[in-house]
Formats: C-alpha cells, structure tokens, sequence
C-alpha cells in the first residue's frame, strides 16, 4: 500500500514534459536501437478448427529488437524470436500441440529477420523477412501499423514506440502438416502486439 502511494506522489509530482501525450504520428518516432518490452506485447496465432471455428494459440516467450533511422525508415532493421515451446493454448495439453504442430523439442526457436521494410500510406507499412519455423526459412511479409510513441511517466522516462503486425502464413509450406486435413486449418494468422523501448 505505502508503495503504491509513493508511486502516486511520484507520478502526481512529476513536470508535464514527463507525462506529456503520446503522439500517434509516425512522423514523431525517434531513430535509434530499440528492445521489446516483453510485458507489454504478445504474439498470437489463429487457425480454422473443424471449419466451424477459429482457434487461438499464444506464445509466452519471445524477444525483439529494431533500428529506426527517420531519414531513411526503409533501412530499418527488424529481428524477432519466439520460444517454440511457449506455445500456451489455454489447456494443460499445450506443450503436447507445441511438439505435434511445431515439433518444438526439434526446433526450439522460431525467428525473424527482416530484409525489406516499406512505407505505406499515414502509419502503415509492410515488412518483409526470412521466417524461419519448424526449421524451414521462407519470406513472409506482414503488414505493419505504427501505433503511437512517447514517453513513460515513470524513472526512467523511457521513450517507447507501439506496433502492430499481421500476417497470414500455410503452415503447410513451413512442414507442419499435423491433422492438416480439415480438422485443423492450413492457414495461420498471426498477430504481434509490441511496444518498444528506446535504449
């Protein structure tokens, strides 16, 4: 309780330029490194079951870093991992699904790396890159919104940067084939919610 009242006084005490608005602009993001808050992303994917439903499954662990130069967005650099075996369905057989879908004990590490980054129309854009999954590398690209940026209200006033990234992707052409036989869907959706802190 005492902590949570310090931490109140803090933020009630702190200068307006430290809690000023977040800008939704992408005009306003600020080149430089940045590393993934893992508190404050996810990754999720979604497949059709049985043709009547759709199907979610989300990853627990995960990294990512990227660079950003204004003058140039099309230069930055993108690189992602996921921890296979994270795969958390909501039920106790997860692990199970992380190994007959992913074979997860084989391929531990699903990673990306971007090789094209192109800029769309206001804060959209496409990122294209080698994903590589049950230990198969094909180039997928996703389509990518800016969200917004600003800076964190709490020491130490860290300047952060939102994203969000989609795809679709045959998990098919990356070898994972498991009851792919109208039980479980082919097509993958995948989503990445991320929030980035500048170093």
């Amino acid at each position: 309780m005492r902590c949570r009242l310090a931490l109140m006084a803090l933020i009630l005490a702190l200068p307006a330029a430290a809690i000023a608005a977040p800008s939704h602009d992408v005009a306003d993001l600020g080149g430089g490194s940045y590393v993934l808050d893992r508190q404050h992303a996810s990754v999720t994917a979604k497949v059709m079951h049985l043709g009547v439903s759709i199907y979610t499954a989300r990853f627990n662990s995960f990294d990512g870093t990227f660079t950003y130069d204004p003058a140039r967005p099309e230069a930055s650099r993108v690189q992602a991992s996921v921890d296979a075996t994270s795969m958390d369905v909501g039920a106790d057989y997860s692990g199970k699904f992380a190994e007959e879908f992913l074979a997860a004990s084989k391929y531990p590490k699903i990673t990306f790396v971007s090789t094209a980054i192109q800029k769309g129309a206001g804060n959209t854009g496409t990122m294209t890159g080698d994903l590589t999954l049950h230990g198969v590398t094909k180039p997928v690209t996703f389509n990518v919104t800016f969200v917004g940026t600003g800076r964190s209200p709490l020491p130490p006033f860290k300047v952060a940067a939102g994203f969000t990234a989609t795809a679709t992707i045959k998990r098919s052409d990356f070898g994972s084939d498991f009851l792919n036989n109208g039980i479980v869907g082919d097509d993958v959706s995948l989503t990445i919610e991320a929030e980035f802190d500048r170093k």
